[in-house]
């Protein structure tokens, strides 16, 4: 082009190129958002198709924005609400989101301020409702003008925490003294934990590789296997990664095998497996064990498929109620089970922010009655001497220490090992900025 057209022309259309693609980003995003927040739809499950539609530089920086104002939306509701005399409803409401996202740009991105302006109020065309420029325009000068008057008084609002009011109060009444470094640490970008595959490398031979390639691990004090990269990373930069030599996996997460201690020969289950990172850390630790990795999700037990395929591993994968496991396993006897028991995942509120909003107070009992009955019928399959791993990346005691108390209350013949008293059963791990996610375990 340059060869071909004056220097101004050239410059010209590739101002209007990288003007255009940000707005198509902008578009997806608040699709991505509205189902969300509309419609109720997980973030993981809309998100990767979403970013199909945008070139691969782009999709990192989707990622940012529609996990970003998830993170804080409750502080960019408010806004709008100071700004705008009435809410935008029915076919209006798409500007809401494009509004969000303009707000977002400003107040915690890098984007420089002017660019965020442009690209927001263009995604007005895109979305078909040109005639309502002037408004986005308006209300974001109007931000522009105000911004620091409006974050003084938001940060004296009940809405700071930038979590549902139920969940504060579940949160403040189960840690006292550590409710608001929870909530600090659930509005924080998460930290990028890997798995080193002890079968190829030791992780310290593994971190001298990762620094080899100019990155920054840390190791876990705790769990032999785990690093902390000092910045997250593309997994094509990880060293041997499509080789099977490191897995992206939370560090907390990969306690659950510390507890379980798996050993070549069992007969191993790993109940609500998807997506099967605790399948492949539990053959990793004992290669030839016989693992049956069972999910009621079929969709999700194609990334089981796809974790086993990566590492070179083969597992019995199944897809099953865990309520009914006669239905899969029929009258088989297990030396050790993996329950990483279906949860409210408020352990994982950085990780996956649109929880906060999906899930509701009157969830909690819900999901405590169904763990209590896969508990219940997962029991049945455990070998005289065996060693069941209750896991859950909640926080909420009665998901967690409260729901092991009443079931070793009504089951005489279930013992408490390693992990807390009868009395507060289980290990509670709460989320830190350079520890692992929120997570528990009974054994």
């Amino acid at each position: 082009l340059s060869k071909s057209l004056p220097r101004a022309a050239t410059m010209v259309l590739f101002s209007a190129i990288n003007r255009l693609i940000p707005v198509l980003r902008i578009c997806v995003y608040w699709l991505s958002l509205g189902m969300v927040v509309e419609k109720g739809q997980s973030l993981s499950n809309v998100l990767p198709a979403m970013q199909q539609k945008v070139a691969d530089k782009d999709k990192a920086l989707l990622q940012e924005l529609c996990f970003g104002v998830l993170r804080t939306l409750s502080q960019l509701e408010w806004m709008i609400q100071q700004l705008m005399e009435r809410p935008m409803t029915g076919k209006q409401r798409t500007v809401h989101y494009l509004i969000m996202v303009g707000f977002y740009q400003l107040l915690h991105t890098r984007i420089p301020a002017h660019a965020a302006l442009a690209e927001t109020v263009e995604g007005a065309v895109v979305i078909k409702r040109p005639q309502l420029k002037g408004l986005i325009n308006g209300v974001l000068r109007q931000f522009q003008r105000r911004q620091d008057e409006l974050l003084a008084e938001f940060a004296q609002s009940d809405l700071r925490f930038l979590h549902p009011s139920w969940l504060v109060k579940r949160i403040k009444s189960a840690y006292p003294q550590q409710w608001e470094a929870i909530l600090e640490a659930n509005n924080q970008r998460p930290p990028m934990w890997l798995r080193v595959n002890r079968n190829h490398h030791t992780r310290d031979a593994w971190i001298d590789l990762l620094t080899a390639a100019g990155l920054t691990g840390f190791p876990h004090p705790d769990y032999p296997d785990a690093v902390r990269l000092e910045t997250p990373a593309p997994v094509h930069a990880l060293p041997g990664f499509d080789e099977g030599w490191v897995t992206v996996q939370d560090a907390s997460a990969q306690g659950c095998v510390n507890y379980l201690l798996p050993e070549d020969g069992e007969q191993i289950l790993d109940l609500c497996c998807a997506p099967g990172g605790k399948t492949t850390h539990i053959l990793e630790v004992a290669p030839l064990a016989n693992v049956m990795a069972v999910d009621v999700d079929e969709k999700r037990l194609s990334r089981v498929y796809d974790n086993l395929k990566r590492l070179g591993m083969k597992a019995t994968v199944k897809q099953g109620d865990g309520r009914y496991p006669q239905q899969w396993c029929g009258e088989q006897q297990f030396d050790r089970i993996l329950l990483d028991a279906p949860c409210s995942a408020t352990g994982v509120i950085r990780r996956h922010p649109d929880i906060k909003w999906l899930r509701r107070d009157r969830d909690i009992a819900e999901l405590a009655q169904l763990q209590a009955e896969i508990l219940n019928a997962t029991w049945e399959h455990l070998k005289p001497g065996g060693t069941l791993v209750y896991a859950t990346c909640s926080i909420l005691p009665e998901e967690n220490s409260q729901q092991i108390a009443a079931f070793l209350a009504r089951t005489p013949d279930a013992e408490l090992h390693a992990t807390g008293t009868p009395a507060s059963p289980g290990q509670q791990n709460l989320p830190g900025v350079e520890e692992g996610d929120g997570f528990f375990y009974a054994k």
